[in-house]
């Protein structure tokens, strides 16, 4: 009914750049926000950055100043801009999105699957 599909993961070097893309479909009739996590192995899945329906944005502290969120409402796709990448940025990213599902008007908390990036030395 309402899936998240990710995008633009790879291998890239340290201080390399990344775009990641993450794109809503099926009933949907409203997003509130949408986001960026990642997780390691062995490690929490921790959040890197948010953005509402309005445009306001959060990000983690470990990735200020190098990681940019932002979104397209038309087409339901958030973006993880990823720039100065370094190996501790590792992980598997997945994105979340806060959706108002269309018909029955039910409020749901969606994962994409996860894409993959490693930076390397």
């Amino acid at each position: 009914q309402v899936q998240l599909v990710e995008s633009g993961g790879g291998l890239v070097q340290a201080g390399g750049s990344l775009r990641l893309s993450c794109a809503a479909s099926g009933s949907i009739f409203s997003i509130n926000a949408m986001g960026w996590y990642r997780q390691a192995p062995g490690k929490e899945r921790e959040l890197v950055a948010t953005i509402t329906s309005g445009g306001s944005t959060k990000t983690a502290d470990s990735v200020k100043g190098r990681f940019t969120i932002s979104r397209d409402n038309a087409k339901n796709t958030v973006y993880l801009q990823m720039n100065s990448l370094k190996p501790e940025d590792t992980s598997v990213y997945y994105c979340n999105a806060l959706i108002l599902r269309s018909i029955t008007l039910r409020v749901g908390d969606y994962w994409g699957q996860g894409t993959q990036v490693t930076v390397s030395s």
